[in-house]
């Protein structure tokens, strides 16, 4: 199984009044199972997933003094490169498939396209895999999917089909970014359902990042806590019940209960004393 290796990763971001710090000092590492990183909106948890797929603006400016992936220098790596590692051997389901999937193409075209850019696969070879390959992700009617395009296609479905396209390079690593985000509860409990028995059939590491304490702590073997662009606390993910850090703590406080009844959600006061350990 492919390392993954992420030493003191930085990222900034150029705007009119200077850099802006995306990524403070993030180190993480994975050989294989499941990490999640979760954390409050503009926290930079998917900041760290686009590093890794090498999906940044060319704007960014990306530091680490390590960043890399197998034998891969993620840093160094030419653009042909982390073409080569893009989808084949590092596959992302990204958040919403509204927006993440080619509106203009069916979804088989954008699963066999992936056959023919990572596998060589075209015409009626790649058109076969495509079908298996929904099959494979529960869909029932492959053929029909196969026609449609992304409007046509509940949110479920639509996540299924960005399941098989990221699986279509058989990847080694895979990155999902908030997949259950756009999916009602019972929907998210099968789609679940469906990852985690993926995961284990093809054996892959998986990065989940996920807003959802509660998702991650029951899903990921660690968990990777993060705010302001910089990890605040990791631990297996059983320890998330007793969290060390006081930001966990403050997430954790702020969940909603299905048995107390409160007058309005907990919400907590920042610290600017988390933010000086990395700066």
């Amino acid at each position: 199984m492919a390392r993954l290796e992420i030493e003191d990763l930085r990222v900034q971001f150029a705007s009119r009044s200077g850099p802006v710090p995306a990524l403070r000092g993030v180190s993480l590492s994975l050989d294989s199972g499941r990490l999640g990183i979760v954390g409050e909106s503009g926290s930079g948890k998917s900041t760290v997933g686009r590093a890794i797929m090498g999906l940044l603006p060319s704007t960014a400016k990306v530091a680490a003094r390590r960043f890399q992936f197998a034998d891969a220098d993620l840093l160094a790596a030419s653009p042909a490169h982390r073409r080569a590692l893009r989808g084949r051997r590092i596959g992302l389901i990204m958040q919403d498939p509204r927006y993440a999937l080619n509106p203009v193409m069916t979804a088989g075209a954008q699963i066999a396209e992936c056959f023919r850019l990572h596998r060589g696969l075209v015409g009626k070879a790649a058109k076969k895999q495509a079908l298996d390959l929904l099959a494979a992700v529960r869909i029932h009617d492959p053929e029909s999917v196969y026609d449609q395009y992304p409007h046509q296609l509940s949110g479920g479905m639509g996540q299924r089909v960005m399941i098989a396209i990221a699986l279509a390079g058989e990847p080694e690593l895979l990155i999902a970014d908030e997949p259950t985000s756009a999916l009602d509860a019972s929907v998210r409990t099968s789609f679940l359902g469906l990852l985690d028995q993926i995961i284990r059939e093809r054996g892959m590491s998986l990065i989940l990042i996920s807003h959802d304490l509660h998702l991650v702590a029951n899903f990921c073997d660690r968990v990777a806590v993060m705010y302001g662009g910089q990890v605040m606390e990791e631990c297996a993910a059983a320890d998330l019940v007793a969290p060390h850090h006081p930001y966990t703590r403050a997430l954790a406080a702020c969940r909603p209960s299905l048995t107390e009844k409160l007058p309005e959600l907990r919400t907590f006061v920042r610290d600017p004393a988390w933010l000086e350990a990395k700066t």
